[in-house]
């Protein structure tokens, strides 16, 4: 009995780890975001100014949140501990250059980004009075394949409810036990409270606590890396040469290890900006906008403020005072600047000490308090949206309600469990999700690229964008055919 305990909870799970983050999921994910990014004609540059003019506009409804709060909620997904203890983790087991593939999967998976968010707008629906959408639904709408949305929304429920809400919570438990001496399961019972307050309330609270706190977590932990850089000004050409060298094999010591720079890098990357998982779009969704594109646009520039400025306010943090060890696939050593701390959050923790001591540990556990504990309630939120794609009856109370049980019980279980078991877990959630998700939105990227090409050409003609589906040929977004016709029944 045993054996076969160790076997399903360490030997199957590393092994199933491997293979959906083998060498095709990298070149999968680096090989659509260079697609999208050509067939978008690059509107991560293009169209810098209407990410953020749109990301203001737009405003809530009975039935929608605003475009900035569907901007928090995606943002409180994608910055979590993926951009503390990832980015820590990236650099930990790919070397400095694993800095430069998280830039780089940032800038391509904006374009991916976008696609996936506008196909959620696309093809949302009004459902119990509140706009739902998100990969589910564009599957069945989009694609006609009923069995695949459903097959991607079990993957989902289980990865956001069960697999990787354990990563947020053994991050916060154990970097507070680090800085306050807190025993993780006292921890583990406050997140449970504070969680069961915030979901108990429905997606207007969780976007309501998102729009204030995200922002807030962001501005505050970049301001602090920002003192670090200034502190270590005189090394700002030394670090970038590190990171790019080491990012293509050419620095002596980290040369070795090139593709664990690239893996680790995109592995990572995709982790803390979620661009192609599938995440964003549910809350894409939800917006009330009046044109796609303008959420798709919003959701874009989202993965830069994840990767570009926290991710990378991590990394400059620990490379400019060398608060961390890189470890070959092998196993051994190739450089060892800290002794006796394991790879992750920790890491970051040093760095800030270093500078400011007595300031680093706490700081750094707080900050990772607000980033995981938002990315929990994201899930949430993500994780409820699939079950109202499942359960269209009177049973999708109760199936909530079980929902909100689970989540709880495995933020708990995350809080005390061991953080190699946690990303185990959170990375396989993480596959599932990117594997269905890409596939579909390759088959179904025409419709996301004509909303693009009718957006631009109605901002040519000076218009504030409206989304006609009927006059582009676009099918089954009965959404917004519907809302039109209410709209011209209003006129007339």
């Amino acid at each position: 009995m045993g054996e076969f305990w160790n076997w399903l909870t360490v030997t199957a799970p590393a092994w199933l780890n491997e293979t959906l983050w083998s060498a095709p999921m990298i070149y999968f994910c680096l090989g659509v975001g260079i697609l999208f990014s050509f067939l978008t004609r690059f509107l991560q540059v293009r169209l810098v100014k209407d990410m953020l003019r749109q990301l203001f506009r737009g405003k809530s409804s009975d039935a929608g949140i605003s475009s900035f709060q569907a901007f928090a909620v995606a943002l409180s997904g994608r910055v979590g501990t993926g951009n503390i203890a990832g980015t820590a983790t990236a650099i930990g087991f790919g070397g400095p250059g694993a800095v430069f593939w998280m830039w780089a999967i940032a800038f391509l998976g904006a374009a991916t980004a976008y696609v996936e968010s506008t196909l959620a707008q696309i093809y949302k629906v009004k459902q119990e009075g509140e706009y739902r959408g998100g990969p589910a639904y564009y599957i069945e709408k989009g694609i006609g394949w009923k069995w695949y949305g459903v097959l991607f929304a079990i993957a989902t429920v289980v990865a956001l409810s069960f697999l990787m809400p354990g990563v947020q919570a053994n991050a916060i438990s154990s970097s507070i036990n680090t800085a306050f001496g807190i025993e993780k399961w006292m921890t583990g019972i406050a997140l449970v409270v504070l969680l069961a307050i915030i979901i108990f309330g429905g997606v207007k609270r969780i976007a309501n606590v998102a729009q204030v706190v995200v922002p807030f977590m962001a501005i505050g932990y970049i301001l602090v890396s920002l003192i670090i850089v200034l502190f270590n000004i005189g090394e700002v050409p030394a670090v970038f040469g590190l990171i790019f060298s080491s990012a293509f094999g050419a620095d002596a010591a980290f040369g070795g290890i090139l593709g664990a720079a690239i893996s680790w890098g995109v592995k990572r990357g995709i982790y803390s900006n979620e661009a192609g998982q599938g995440t964003g779009p549910h809350a894409a969704g939800a917006a009330e906008v009046s044109h796609p594109a303008k959420q798709g646009l919003v959701q874009a520039f989202s993965v830069y403020v994840d990767t570009w400025l926290v991710c990378s306010a991590t990394a400059f943090m620990i490379l400019f005072t060398g608060s961390y060890n890189v470890e070959a696939p092998d196993g051994t050593m190739i450089v060892e600047y800290v002794e006796g701390i394991e790879t992750g959050a920790e890491n970051t923790q040093v760095a800030v000490e270093q500078i400011i001591p007595g300031f680093g540990a706490g700081f750094v556990a707080v900050s990772l308090f607000f980033f995981a504990f938002t990315t929990i309630m994201a899930y949430y939120y993500m994780a409820e949206t699939n079950i109202a794609y499942l359960i269209r009856s009177k049973l999708n109370k109760s199936a909530m309600f079980v929902l909100k049980l689970v989540m709880m019980g495995a933020v708990y279980f995350g809080s005390v469990k061991t953080a190699s078991n946690a990303w185990i877990f959170g990375d396989i959630g993480l596959g599932i999700m990117v594997w269905l998700n890409l596939i579909a939105i390759l088959i179904l990227a025409k419709p996301a690229l004509t909303a693009l090409k009718d957006y631009e050409a109605q901002k040519k003609q000076g218009l504030d964008p409206v989304f006609d589906p009927e006059k582009l040929g676009i099918k089954n977004a009965d959404y917004w055919v519907e809302r039109n016709k209410n709209q011209e029944e209003k006129v007339s």
